[in-house]
Formats: C-alpha cells, sequence, structure tokens
C-alpha cells in the first residue's frame, strides 16, 4: 500500500493496522503488508514511539461511509515521508530554504502605523529575538513596514551553522513549523522546546488577534490561525515521538 499523494483522495481497503520491527527501525503494516511512501520508499522510522502513532493514523483514516480519506487525516505520516524521502537528497537545499527566513521571518516586520499594535509586537517577540541571539549567536535586524530588512552576514552564517546542525527529523519538523509559523525564530524555539507549541502559534498570530479585537471575530481568519496551530502541534508531536525512541 503507497501512502496517498498530497492532493489526491483514497479509499480504505485495509481491517488490520500493526507494527513490526524491521532491522534498526519500525514499520506500519496494513493487513501485514508494509506501507509505501510516494517514492516507494517502506514507511519504516527509528521510534516505536512514532511508528505506533503513525499507525493510529492510519487506523482512524477513512472512518467514513465511503471509506474515503486525505493526506489531511495523516499529517504525521506526511512529516515522516519528509524525512525518509525529500529530505536525504536534498539536504541542501532545505537547508537554504528554511535559511531564506532570515531575511522575510515576521518576528523583524513591525507595523509602522499602529503605535498600540507595534508597542504590542516588540513586548511578545522581542524576547523571542534575544532567545535566538542567546541561543544561537544571530541578532536579527528588525524594521518597520514591510520593505525586506538586510540581515548580517554573521547572523545568517549563525544560523547556517544552527541548521546544518539539524538532523533529518529536525528539518522536517522544521519545514512544516517554519512556514506555518511565518517564521524561523518560532520554529527554531518548537526544535528546542523553548515553549508549548500554542505560544508559539499565539505569537505568530498576534496581528490578526489584534485586527479582531478591534473589529470582531472573522470566521475565515479563525478557521486558518486553528489550522495553522494544528500544523504546529503536529510537528512538535513528531518531534517528541522520534525523541521518545
Amino acid at each position: 500500500m503507497s501512502a496517498p499523494q498530497q492532493s489526491s483522495a483514497r479509499k480504505r481497503f485495509w481491517k488490520q493496522v500493526d507494527v513490526a520491527q524491521e532491522g534498526d527501525g519500525y514499520a506500519v503494516r496494513l493487513d501485514g503488508r508494509g506501507v509505501r511512501l510516494p517514492g516507494r520508499m517502506p514507511l519504516c522510522v527509528p521510534s516505536r514511539a512514532l511508528a505506533e502513532a503513525l499507525a493510529a493514523e492510519w487506523r482512524a483514516a477513512g472512518q467514513t461511509a465511503d471509506g474515503s480519506f486525505t493526506p489531511a487525516e495523516l499529517p504525521l505520516t506526511g512529516i515522516a515521508g519528509s524525512m525518509l524521502e525529500r529530505i536525504p537528497g536534498a539536504r541542501e537545499g532545505v537547508r537554504a530554504s528554511l535559511l531564506a527566513y532570515a531575511g522575510s521571518d515576521l518576528l523583524c516586520y513591525r507595523d509602522g502605523a499602529n503605535r498600540a499594535l507595534a508597542d504590542r509586537q516588540r513586548a511578545e517577540w522581542d524576547p523571542w529575538l534575544d532567545w535566538l541571539e542567546r541561543e544561537t549567536g544571530a541578532r536579527l535586524a528588525v524594521t518597520q513596514g514591510v520593505m525586506p530588512v538586510p540581515q548580517s552576514e554573521e547572523a545568517v552564517e549563525a544560523l547556517r551553522v544552527v541548521l546544518a546542525a539539524c538532523s533529518d527529523a529536525e528539518l522536517a519538523v522544521l519545514g512544516v513549523a517554519a512556514p506555518a509559523l511565518g517564521s524561523l525564530v518560532l520554529g527554531l524555539a518548537l526544535l528546542r522546546e523553548a515553549a508549548p507549541p500554542a505560544v508559539l502559534a499565539a505569537c505568530a498570530t498576534l496581528d490578526e488577534r489584534a485586527q479582531m479585537a478591534v473589529w470582531g471575530e472573522d470566521p475565515e481568519v479563525t478557521d486558518r490561525m486553528a489550522a495553522m496551530q494544528d500544523e504546529v502541534e503536529h510537528a512538535a508531536r513528531f518531534l517528541a515521538l522520534i525523541r521518545q525512541g
């Protein structure tokens, strides 16, 4: 059984899901046959705790009247697929994509017109920039507005060193968390367990929360915020499980 492509819907056909040790890893099996990722690599991970969580996803998938399911029901499997198939052959490109957030990190761009919002951004975001400097030696510059702010070569190099030391699992987690949060800083905070995922998600949605405090709740914005927090929660759970062994 192949794991579904990102945009495809599939029908559940299996009855039993289990985990079997294979070499140094733990494979997820459907009716005794190993799950294969889109690139045909087995869904076999180095952590039994993670494998059991992956198996639980597959047990729950397709519990609908027609038995259909989508990749959205398999978020941990998606991260595992990145770790196992996408990243090993493209580590430099993945690191470069993550490093690009040094030039566009949410925390570096402040409101230039709304003084009250700018004060809240400073109060909530500056501590994370201070944390980054303590943890990595990288001090990111801050600007008002949306025009790109150049970051120092020293800061970029410090972050490059951090990313070079990341495992494939950590790069896979950052590949979800940094885009979801709009921030490599907050993604690294998740990686280093500096705050719970909900706290980091709230930090990343400060602007939206401030706007809704003035204009009232917007269901579409609320839904996007909830979906983003779910992504971050899944990334944090994946990290905790693979570290659990």
